[in-house]
């Protein structure tokens, strides 16, 4: 029983001067001065106005197919407007340009974090259905 009751007192002093200075290490006056701004939120681009995506009759059963799906990234600047668009994923040559023309002239409220509108790169789908 000696022997665990002074192997008790031999560890306990170890315990404390790495516990002392754990705490004195933790507490930097530097950092209680600081403040942290709180975000009001972040809102996502709204789509105001779209456009169609105009293809002539005469060639629109070869230019588009049944449930076509046209895959783009772009980039909603401050201003709402569209920017930098590319094709993700293309069905063909003239339906992609169609549906980009088409997607130039949307509108869009833009995104804005803490109340200040700012540029957002997102990802858009457009289904063309027969």
């Amino acid at each position: 029983m000696r022997r665990i009751l002074i192997a008790g007192l031999l560890f306990v002093p170890s315990v404390f001067p790495a516990a002392a200075s754990a705490s004195q290490s933790a507490i930097d006056p530097s950092t209680l001065t600081q403040t942290r701004p709180v975000s009001t939120g972040v809102k996502f681009p709204q789509l105001l106005e779209s456009a169609d995506v105009n293809v002539p009759s005469d060639s629109y059963d070869r230019i588009v197919p049944n449930n076509a799906e046209v895959v783009l990234s772009l980039n909603v600047d401050e201003q709402g407007k569209p920017q930098d668009i590319h094709i993700v994923k293309s069905v063909n040559k003239k339906l992609d340009e169609r549906v980009v023309a088409a997607v130039r002239q949307f509108k869009w409220q833009p995104a804005s974090l803490n109340k200040q509108t700012i540029p957002f790169e997102m990802t858009l789908k457009v289904d063309v259905k027969r």
